[in-house]
């Protein structure tokens, strides 16, 4: 027996509709106890900002801030990741001393020539991330001494996939405590006071 299916109804779109867009909204405080999961930017819930990495550095920069994030994700044609670029990578050294080396002026400098590449950077598997705790990933940052930490899914044979970013400044953010660029390798006993003078005041 053939079933029937009737067709659904139509309205009329109404003025001033908008529409959805990804979104993820992370809990405003913490404790290093809290879940990984609640201080990191999923991508599949917001969409990551990508660069090429034959960008000028300066419209990168101008991106940024566009849309408000510290990090950009530099990719080629085909979507294959070539590296990371971040404010500290804008405003550090690195455009200094590439013009050292190279001459120019700063709207000479492309993303590829201050990013991390892919070879450099490290990650965390997401099946880690699911079961570990905000301190874990401060830790794995104090570590590694980077500001940032990729989140990768393996597919299809071992096939990775991008699937968040942990950042330092978006986790001291919801502890509520100042880390500066320099302090990732802050004592945990440093942060937890700093936390418990939070939780008296």
């Amino acid at each position: 027996m053939t079933r029937e299916y009737l067709p659904l109804s139509n309205h009329p779109l109404t003025g001033g509709s908008g529409y959805i867009r990804p979104s993820q909204v992370l809990p405003e405080r913490v404790s290093l106890e809290d879940p990984a999961l609640n201080v990191m930017t999923d991508l599949k819930c917001i969409s990551v900002i990508t660069v090429r990495s034959t960008t000028p550095m300066t419209y990168a920069h101008a991106k940024m801030k566009r849309y408000g994030v510290r990090t950009l994700l530099v990719r080629d044609d085909t979507h294959k990741v070539l590296g990371l670029l971040t404010t500290t990578d804008i405003l550090g050294e690195k455009p200094m001393r590439y013009l050292q080396s190279n001459g120019g002026t700063h709207a000479d400098i492309l993303v590829r020539d201050i990013m991390t590449p892919q070879r450099e950077l490290e990650v965390i598997n997401f099946k880690d991330v699911m079961s570990a705790k905000v301190g874990h990933i401060l830790a794995t940052l104090r570590a590694s001494g980077r500001q940032h930490a990729m989140v990768v899914e393996e597919h299809d044979n071992s096939h990775q996939l991008v699937r968040g970013i942990f950042s330092s400044k978006q986790i001291a953010r919801q502890l509520g405590v100042q880390i500066h660029i320099t302090e990732v390798a802050r004592t945990f006993g440093e942060i937890e006071a700093a936390l418990r003078e939070i939780n008296i005041s």
